[in-house]
């Protein structure tokens, strides 16, 4: 008995043991992270000094003699704080989350990949403005300040709780690039209508023309006129507009027993199948800014005279998604000496990977921001056999390219990313939905008959499957 409980006693204290080094180790880790508030750090690049001073809530506010060294001093600063959600939101836009995450980046990194949103930032970067590229490189310098000679744990601890299932990750240095392609994301989740979109032509197959035209009403122009000049607006415009509100495949009934028409392609079971493919496949994005009931902003705007200091205040609420980190981090940006060549005097809000300050307020106003739910999305049903597809009555090639997903901990992936005119075949890249059209209706003399493969085979111009942008 005593023998027992002497093991007994021994096990327990190595557990207690074991618990304070782990409890240590962690406390360390985390403690390593933590950027740095006080001292002096020599940063490259740099006209003057520049100091960053935080207030009692602890939020910086950054003060020096040009634009340039503000914003490199901002870029350090952001690292310091938010660098791993910067490099979540890289992976996460480049369509590289598995190199970060392992297998279970794949499918968001297939999508993101498939649209290109790093490719399309590619070709914007070159048509900033010379100030604007200056101005994001100054940033992008900040942020390498302070990467360069700290381990990734150093860096964050999520670098290390990562690295404890899955290969520590190499952290790259920031690029212009890498804050552009955030505004990719950004667009992204604040799109407006391509749940509409896929709505409307899901339920074209389902509901009549006008029973679709009572869910979604063409604007009343009349009723509800937009805030514009009368140089910017005329009756004309409305009216087209109010007539081109619904689409022409929801225009008209198909007659009973009536040839297969575009419309009927349109409505048809495979057409079904590939608008859910691409619902599905889109929803796989994950969700960076908000998504869903609620995602809206509002506004108010109080009166000095019903203040207690005499000055009007300013309630501006974007309604993002609540995440941890937030979405926004907050900051302040000051000339010491405000010029036309140095006009900043600004404190409010920013992305973590991008300079300035989205919403806030300078010596003079204040400001807020909103989404006006505008109409960003198309998607179009292709018809397409082999690698063509049909476009104004004739076969056209389809453009391919080959994307290398790298996944931690896992072998590589390939994928084949087609194109047409209207972009992107984003049922591509739901598993299964390739062969979405191998049955769908075809037009010989007038009359619906099924594609068979020997017909498809010889170039008849039937839908080898349907595929979706």
């Amino acid at each position: 008995m005593v023998v027992a409980r002497r093991v007994l006693l021994g096990l327990v204290a190595v557990a207690v043991v074991a618990s304070l080094v782990a409890t240590v180790a962690v406390a360390s880790a985390v403690r390593d992270s933590l950027p740095r508030s006080s001292g002096e750090v020599t940063l490259p690049g740099l006209s003057s000094t520049v100091t960053v001073m935080r207030d009692e809530s602890g939020v910086p506010h950054i003060f020096g003699d040009s634009i340039a060294d503000i914003v490199r001093a901002q870029g350090y600063v952001h690292a310091q704080e938010r660098f791993f959600q910067m490099d979540l939101r890289r992976h996460v836009t480049a369509g590289r989350l598995a190199e970060l995450v392992g297998a279970r980046g794949l499918d968001p990194d297939k999508v993101i990949r498939t649209m290109g949103w790093r490719r399309v930032a590619e070709e914007e970067l070159p048509t900033l403005q010379p100030q604007t590229r200056q101005m994001l490189q100054a940033y992008a310098d900040g942020v390498n300040t302070y990467l360069r000679g700290r381990s990734p744990g150093e860096i964050s601890v999520e670098y290390t709780i990562l690295g404890l299932t899955l290969p520590t990750p190499e952290v790259e240095e920031w690029s212009s690039l890498d804050s552009l392609t955030w505004l990719k994301a950004m667009a992204w989740d604040l799109r407006a209508n391509y749940t509409d979109e896929l709505a409307r032509a899901r339920l074209s197959g389902r509901l009549s023309p006008a029973q679709i035209n009572q869910i979604y009403p063409a604007y009343d122009y009349d009723a509800r006129p937009p805030i514009l000049s009368p140089q910017e607006w005329s009756p004309a415009d409305a009216e087209r507009l109010a007539q081109s509100a619904v689409p022409s495949a929801l225009t008209r009934a198909p007659a009973v027993g009536a040839a297969t028409t575009a419309d009927d392609r349109l409505t048809s079971a495979q057409a079904q199948q590939a608008y859910a493919a691409v619902d599905e496949a889109l929803d796989s994005v994950p969700q960076l800014v908000g998504r869903g009931d609620g995602i809206g902003s509002n506004a108010w705007a109080v009166s000095g005279q019903r203040t207690t200091t005499g000055r009007p205040l300013l309630a501006n609420d974007p309604h993002l998604a609540v995440s941890q980190p937030g979405v926004w981090t907050q900051n302040g940006l000051h000339c010491r000496t405000v010029s036309a060549e140095c006009p900043l005097r600004v404190s409010g809000f920013s992305f973590a990977g991008v300079p300035g300050v989205i919403i806030g307020h300078n010596a003079d106003i204040a400001w807020g921001f909103t989404n006006l739910a505008p109409d960003v999305s198309d998607f179009y049903l292709e018809r397409v056999i082999g690698d063509t597809y049909l476009r104004d009555g004739e076969w056209e090639p389809i453009t391919s390219r080959e994307e290398v997903i790298r996944i931690a901990g896992g072998a590589d992936q390939r994928i084949t990313v087609r194109s047409t005119v209207h972009g992107p075949v984003m049922s591509d890249v739901i598993e299964g939905v390739r062969d979405a059209g191998g049955r769908a209706p075809t037009e010989q003399h007038g009359r619906r008959s099924s594609a068979s493969p020997a017909a498809r085979s010889s170039g008849s111009r039937c839908a080898a499957r349907c595929t979706v942008r």
